[in-house]
């Protein structure tokens, strides 16, 4: 039997794709997630084995389309390593199969916390689990060996540069999104912080595997009482680079008692990691400097790099909304979200937000 998921989707095409892959089965049944805002993701049921299937969205476009195959081969890359991943099944970059390259793998059993934690995780001692695991596998994804993985230097990433390729990057999303979103406000703080960014990138602490969206709902937890990582998930924005980037990153969306008016979205930064009994973003960091080894300098850099990252992000989620591109409430909040994330980031430079 089959469920289509969507109307742009061959399932027959796919059925014969896992068939040839995996052999037959009696049982196939597609669903969609619903959710997500980048790569789409597709629930099978094959047989009794339950898998996944990514894809690029329908109307993306045919560079970045091909991002969900690099996505795949750092999955299979990280097999067997000590950061927990869904095992993988199958590429496939023939866009006559489902219109765009895929790739297959399977389905992990657990939790994705988005806005609240499990009951079984309230507790003292599970809050304070559930946080370090979550620094123990952001410390293990900066802890592979990249090049014996099969992750070279050189050809999966260039890693020397690439604080300066993230400031441009997102200084280029910027404006790329400001053209569209200046006719409804501006937000001047954006040019001032990646000026500010452009000219104080520090010499880079060292070079390893860098996730490049390492937040809560990108991990999955076991269906466990005690809370165990079963799965890191997103790896789109993946390269090598620099490990204080990502730590700064994951800095930005951990919440304090005291910070006051959230500019964070609570989807990516659930207020409730701000509880009693979670670390504070202090706390988080002696956890992860004592567990990695390494001292996180320049912080004002990389705290800033980090809120700028989202703003720009942000920014040209709220672009989309305004050209027509989606129609997306969490989208269309960004109009007052990237003006005080802005605020935020020129802060941070300022002098005037620590940890």
């Amino acid at each position: 039997m089959s469920d289509q998921a969507d109307s742009t989707l061959d399932t027959a095409a796919l059925r014969t794709f896992l068939t040839d892959e995996l052999g037959p089965a009696e049982r196939f049944a597609v669903t969609g997630e619903g959710g997500g805002y980048s790569n789409e993701t597709l629930f099978v049921e094959w047989g009794p084995r339950s898998l996944v299937v990514r894809r690029p969205p329908p109307d993306e476009t045919a560079d970045t389309a091909h991002d969900v195959l690099r996505e795949y081969r750092i999955l299979d890359a990280l097999q067997g390593t000590d950061v927990p991943v869904a095992p993988t099944v199958a590429s496939c970059d023939d866009d006559s199969v489902l219109g765009a390259p895929f790739y297959v793998m399977d389905r992990v059993a657990g939790d994705v916390i988005r806005t609240e934690e499990p009951d079984r995780f309230a507790t003292p001692d599970r809050r304070d689990g559930l946080a370090d695991a979550f620094i123990g596998a952001l410390v293990a994804v900066h802890d592979v060996d990249y090049d014996a993985v099969g992750l070279a230097a050189g050809e999966f990433g260039y890693p020397e540069g690439y604080l300066d390729r993230q400031v441009e990057r997102f200084q280029e999303a910027c404006i790329w999104a400001l053209d569209t979103t200046s006719e409804e406000r501006e937000v001047p703080e954006l040019y001032e912080v990646g000026s500010w960014l452009a000219e104080h990138a520090p010499a880079e602490s060292d070079h390893t595997l860098v996730h490049g969206d390492y937040k809560l709902d990108n991990v999955m937890f076991a269906p466990a009482e005690q809370p165990r990582i079963a799965g890191v998930f997103d790896w789109e924005m993946s390269t090598l680079g620099d490990p204080l980037a990502d730590l700064g990153y994951a800095l930005q969306f951990w919440p304090d008692p005291d910070d006051g008016t959230r500019v964070v979205s609570e989807q990516f930064a659930p207020p409730f990691l701000a509880r009693e009994d979670y670390p504070t973003r202090a706390e988080f960091l002696a956890r992860y400097e004592r567990r990695s080894g390494r001292e996180f300098t320049d912080r004002r850099f990389y705290l800033a790099l980090a809120a700028f990252k989202m703003a720009a992000l942000g920014e040209m989620f709220y672009a989309r909304y305004l050209r027509g591109g989606v129609d997306s409430e969490m989208y269309r909040r960004m109009g007052e979200g990237v003006p005080a994330q802005a605020e935020r980031a020129l802060a941070i430079i300022e002098g005037e937000w620590t940890l």
